[in-house]
């Protein structure tokens, strides 16, 4: 049976959520599957999942760099040094994510959605030139096919700034 605490909680951070007016479902009684669109990667799952003592966020930012993985990797921990409330991690197979956590006392609308703009933030600033750099044999690729074919390729131009330059 899940605690009182945890369920009064999930509750709360259903209501937050509800006040911020984010898209979202409800996984489970203790997690939310949060939909934040942003302008360069334009949808980030984040699940909330409401513990015994914090609030964890986890979110898929992209699977392993076919490229330049040492660079790809420094990107993300450079951006850590800067990074409010989240950070990057890797896991086990080299796919990036986002994470962090909030006490359970901060489960209330301001600190969410920090904590999700944050998340927003991270994901969509860093988008470009981690693609850029982690799959640009593929982009450069991806451009030479459109270019012989005669075919737009406006779209690969924030990421062919970064791959070029490889």
């Amino acid at each position: 049976m899940t605690a009182p605490t945890v369920v009064n909680n999930s509750e709360s951070l259903r209501l937050a959520l509800d006040s911020i007016g984010v898209t979202y479902d409800r996984v489970c009684e203790t997690e939310f599957l949060v939909l934040l669109h942003g302008e360069h990667k334009l949808v980030t799952n984040a699940l909330l999942t409401v513990g015994e003592s914090a609030l964890v966020v986890e979110a898929f930012f992209m699977r392993r760099p076919d490229d330049n993985h040492a660079d790809v990797y420094a990107l993300v921990l450079r951006r850590n040094l800067r990074a409010f409330g989240v950070h990057f991690a890797v896991d086990a197979l080299g796919d990036i994510y986002l994470t962090g956590r909030l006490p359970l006392a901060s489960v209330n609308e301001a600190d969410v959605d920090r904590l999700l703009g944050a998340v927003l933030s991270e994901a969509d600033e860093c988008f470009n030139p981690a693609i850029g750099l982690g799959f640009s044999a593929a982009i450069r690729a991806e451009k030479a096919w459109r270019d012989k074919n005669g075919l737009d390729d406006a779209n690969l131009a924030p990421f062919l700034r970064r791959s070029q330059a490889q």
